[in-house]
């Protein structure tokens, strides 16, 4: 046929093979699979070939450096610094390694100019400016680039589906796709993804399945300090997190995070305790603000900031029924300082420390601080890595520490002033005698 009956053009027509792939309801027709290996007969390859970034606090969050052929999904709130981060990575690797970074909301020029604010480091890092995974895969084969940065995977767009870019099946499909190159390739691939305002990842949820790691940035824009927490790993841990502080010339690298999230006050103040957390293998302390003061309006307000909002409300709760305090009359706020967020059980005690300082207007001694959690019959339940939380306080200069009573014996002497308490009762005397 030369001729087309719906367009009316002339040899048009093009030939096309079609596939007829197997009735898969057909049992009488086996499909070429890969054979079952035992385990003990399958190589570990990927455990050697990690990559090192040059920045020590991602390798500590990603287990150890960037495994060959993982991807890498980063997330958090627009103007948090990811694309900084990124960049930042691109130039810290050393020169020999090939980083190819793919933008597709800023141009060349912006990103030089923001690179231009960081330090010299890798020369051998390509920019493009592409949201077309076909020419991105095609630029990919040119240039067989050792890492490879996708900012961000929301603008995207494959040839294969006729929809816009950030819809769920341009995601999956982008993301399938890239997932299939590192893969074949063994080349890893870090993509960006903006957040809802649930401050959950935009797209569908099996673009986490299709990861290898899930990273999480956090952080408040009104502080300089940035952390980097692994929701997924599946080649480390998940516990491990990475704290950098934001400067005129990219993010810094905070190596001793005790000594600036714990502010410096010239006298001491009511309504400050101090908690000794644990992150992972780190520990550090941070500094717990309450302020308690009679309601001005009908209801009580209850705020937190870093905090679990209905983890404090327990503690309330505690402090009424074991301690006889009355606290339902008055607005409690409370707040992590530095911006930082912590879910460790070991800050309850110092919640609770604050609390009671604001409330009696007694200030707690700067040299003392606090690793318990509070169980809610009112008894002082003992935490994970106490040691490391007692050494931690003693390098730092801290001369008391309340923790549980049912706290295992520490393996040797400390110059510090343990407290072992076992009510929550027991906390007011001990807490507060040096100051009646």
């Amino acid at each position: 046929m030369g001729k087309c009956n719906h367009c009316g053009g002339w040899n048009t027509f093009v030939e096309e093979t079609v596939q007829i792939r197997p009735n898969n309801g057909n049992s009488s027709q086996r499909l070429d699979s890969r054979k079952p290996i035992l385990v003990s007969e399958i190589k570990d390859e990927l455990r050697q070939q990690r990559l090192l970034t040059g920045i020590r606090e991602l390798d500590r969050v990603l287990g150890g450096g960037i495994v060959q052929g993982s991807l890498i999904l980063l997330g958090g709130e627009p103007g948090i610094g990811k694309s900084t981060l990124l960049l930042q990575l691109a130039i810290a690797l050393p020169e020999q390694r090939k980083v190819l970074y793919v933008s597709g909301e800023e141009s060349e020029t912006q990103l030089k100019m923001r690179a231009d604010r960081l330090p010299a480091g890798n020369e051998n890092c390509y920019i493009v400016n592409e949201n077309n995974t076909q020419a991105i895969l095609q630029h990919l084969e040119e240039l067989q680039p050792d890492l490879v940065i996708i900012d961000s995977i929301q603008t995207l767009q494959t040839n294969n589906l006729e929809s816009a870019a950030g819809t769920i099946s341009q995601i999956r499909e982008t993301a399938a796709e890239l997932q299939k190159y590192a893969k074949t390739t063994s080349t890893p691939i870090f993509l960006v993804g903006h957040i809802t305002k649930d401050g959950t990842l935009a797209g569908p949820k099996i673009l986490e399945h299709i990861v290898d790691v899930v990273l999480q940035f956090e952080g408040d824009r009104n502080y300089g300090y940035r952390m980097v927490r692994a929701v997924k790993n599946r080649f480390g841990s998940i516990a491990e997190i990475g704290i950098f502080e934001m400067t005129a010339t990219g993010l810094r690298e905070v190596s001793n995070p005790s000594e600036m999230l714990v502010s410096h006050h010239s006298e001491d103040t009511t309504g400050i305790a101090i908690a000794a957390t644990v992150e992972g293998l780190r520990p550090f302390l941070i500094e717990t603000q309450a302020l308690v003061s009679p309601a001005v309006y009908s209801n009580p307000q209850r705020a937190t900031t870093g905090f679990d909002l209905r983890r404090l409300g327990m503690l309330l709760a505690v402090l009424e029924k074991r301690c006889g305090l009355k606290l339902m009359a008055k607005d409690i706020f409370l707040n992590i300082a530095g911006g930082i967020r912590t879910d460790d059980p070991a800050s309850d005690l110092s919640v609770i420390a604050a609390i009671l300082s604001s409330n009696f207007d007694i200030p707690i001694d700067s040299k003392t601080c606090f690793a318990a959690e509070v169980g809610l019959s009112g008894e002082i339940r003992p935490v994970s890595r106490i040691e490391q939380r007692i050494n931690e306080a003693e390098k730092l200069g801290y001369r008391r520490m309340f923790i549980s009573a049912y706290n295992v014996k520490e393996t040797h002497a400390h110059r510090i002033h343990v407290f072992r308490i076992n009510k929550i009762d027991e906390l007011l005397p001990a807490l507060f005698a040096s100051n009646r």
